[in-house]
């Protein structure tokens, strides 16, 4: 992880407001540049210099290295869970629906940014070798929170008969995030929603459907 050390000094903020709002600037930034480059070439200093923080500050927000880098996966993980539960929860659509919904916010998202920014904790995953074991156990914990998130809705699909009877939720979410995140890191490298398409049109004519 190439996150170079600033010194400690520096002033902080004076009110704990601010400090509040400085510090959340410092995970969107963070989140932003690791989305993009990966924590093996970016630096602190990238992330301070963006949000207009002196360099000396940054241990008044963070203890060290470490934990800036678990805070940003803390808050891209808070976000994107609330991204899915807009999708996977809503009772105005059936529940397959959902997952469509879902799917065709994330390829705007993506489009939004020309493909260059992908999912952090898949592009996270692929850096496994330049980080400690904490940070391994906390990706895996995001990933399963993800599968909960995806199988309570495919249950739901089940019930509702769109699923036959026999339908595994919690495994066909689990092979749905293993696909996808290998769809997402194509579709950075093309530059274009097509393996995403290709990834979940196969999805959905694999689901179990009832008789």
């Amino acid at each position: 992880m190439k996150l170079t050390s600033p010194g400690r000094g520096g002033r902080p903020p004076r009110q704990d407001g601010a400090r509040e709002q400085t510090r959340d600037a410092l995970l969107r930034a963070g989140t932003e540049i690791l989305t993009e480059h990966g924590f093996a070439s970016t630096g602190i200093d990238m992330v301070l210099k963006r949000v207009g923080v002196p360099k000396g500050s940054f241990y008044y927000y963070f203890q060290s290295k470490e934990d800036f880098g678990a805070a940003v996966i803390d808050s891209y993980a808070a976000y994107f869970a609330r991204k899915l539960d807009r999708s996977l929860l809503n009772e105005q659509m059936p529940p397959l629906e959902r997952v469509v919904a879902f799917v065709e916010d994330a390829k705007l998202g993506m489009s939004r940014f020309e493909f260059r920014r992908g999912c952090l904790i898949g592009n996270l995953g692929q850096e496994l070798g330049a980080l400690n074991e904490n940070y391994r156990l906390q990706l895996e914990g995001v990933f399963r929170d993800w599968q909960r998130r995806l199988a309570t809705c495919l249950e739901a699909a089940r019930s509702a008969g769109q699923l036959a009877p026999d339908a595994d939720p919690a495994a066909l979410a689990e092979f749905f995030w293993i696909g996808w995140e290998g769809a997402v890191l194509r579709a950075k490298l093309v530059r274009s929603a097509a393996p995403l398409d290709c990834f979940f049109n196969g999805f959905v004519a694999a689901l179990p459907r009832t008789a």
